[in-house]
């Protein structure tokens, strides 16, 4: 693990998340652990209405605390109900709490490269939509990171299992001078949930 990221990890194991939250994010805990105990790969894709903004975040975290806690055969996907393009702002800001992006293609909708270990796999984003061939068609968890995808897709076909884990948009920052920080401040916020949901599994 990159020491960078160590020390963001570090940083959010200390924040706080209230008991409502953890009730949620509990449903993804029993999903992952009955996963681990059947000794199945666990699938999860995070879903928003552009694949922009917070479904990369999720993606991205979710991946990172499975490696930190030991946590085998996760694989972590992203998707939205239609397919824009990763906000560059979210590349920007993983870097900066030490990921290490690299952009693969220059287009409309750049395909990135992310690490967070020397060694480890990179995760491969780009905004598509959450049916897209690059995601599973079955056996994985549909996590709504928004309202509006929650509610603008009643069916995941092929999903086991939907869990509901919205966040804020830090798009409504966008072009304000609270920009950089509402972004650094939702990315450690997933981060910390995500760390709370890999550091309850026992295998």
């Amino acid at each position: 693990m990159y020491s960078k990221i160590e020390t963001r990890i570090n940083e959010v194991s200390n924040f706080t998340i209230s008991e409502e939250r953890k009730d949620i994010l509990n449903s993804l805990v029993e999903y992952v652990q009955q996963k681990v105990n059947a000794k199945e790969e666990i699938r999860l894709n995070f879903i928003c209405t552009h694949n922009s903004r917070r479904s990369h975040l999720s993606q991205i975290w979710a991946q990172t605390m499975a490696f930190q806690f030991n946590i085998q055969n996760v694989f972590c996907y992203s998707g939205g109900t239609e397919a824009t393009a990763m906000f560059p702002k979210v590349a920007e800001t993983l870097e900066n709490q030490g990921f290490q992006i690299q952009k693969l293609s220059e287009s409309e909708n750049p395909v990135y490269a992310a690490k967070y270990d020397e060694n480890a796999h990179p995760i491969i984003c780009f905004s598509k939509k959450y049916d897209d061939a690059f995601n599973p068609t079955s056996k994985f968890t549909a996590i709504m990171t928004c309202s509006n995808a929650d509610q603008g897709c009643p069916f995941i076909a092929g999903a086991e299992k939907r869990i509901p884990i919205q966040y804020e948009d830090p798009k409504a920052f966008d072009g304000t001078d609270l920009m950089n920080e509402k972004y650094a401040e939702r990315s450690l916020e997933i981060a910390s949930e995500m760390h709370y949901v890999f550091s309850q599994i026992t295998e």
